[in-house]
């Protein structure tokens, strides 16, 4: 190994007094806390036109998925199919995109979009296709409602 080769340690933990999670500005601006699994924070994403949310390790300094440790990737999965399987049976979707990009947001967040082949961006992403549409309180409330019912059994969640 150089010296300008970095190394990763996967399990290294990162004492959370000298680096607390914070959520990241970009994502604090753009969603509404729903609730935490044991590992991730549950987020909307404040635009309507698609049931979008996204999941958020409470783990500083953490890019990737294979930054977390291996007891964290198994709980980010059973977290993000726990949620996928709610979401696609409470919605009917037809897919269910969910993804880990980080292009703009370095810090590790998994968007989960519930698609629907009606929808104004289908078959292409997401991103940029429509203008935002933000979400009114009522909606909010019923999102939040919606979300919390198909999550209500499970012990490892507890909404906000």
């Amino acid at each position: 190994m150089n010296d300008r080769e970095l190394v990763y340690l996967q399990d290294h933990e990162l004492d959370p007094d000298l680096h607390p999670f914070e959520l990241h500005p970009q994502l604090q601006q753009d969603t509404i806390l729903l609730g935490h699994f044991i590992l991730c924070d549950l987020l909307l994403m404040n635009d309507a036109t698609y049931p979008w949310f996204i999941m958020v390790p409470r783990r500083s300094d953490v890019g990737e998925i294979y930054h977390l440790s291996e007891q964290d990737q198994s709980q980010l999965i059973k977290e993000s199919s726990i949620l996928s399987t709610g979401l696609n049976d409470t919605y009917t979707a037809e897919k269910m995109n969910v993804a880990a990009l980080g292009n703009k947001v370095r810090q590790l967040h998994i968007h989960h979009v519930v698609r629907f082949s009606n929808d104004p961006a289908w078959p292409e992403p997401v991103w940029g296709k429509v203008p935002t549409l933000p979400y009114s309180a009522e909606q909010v409330g019923e999102v939040r409602s919606r979300v919390n019912g198909l999550l209500k059994d499970e012990d490892d969640y507890d909404p906000v």
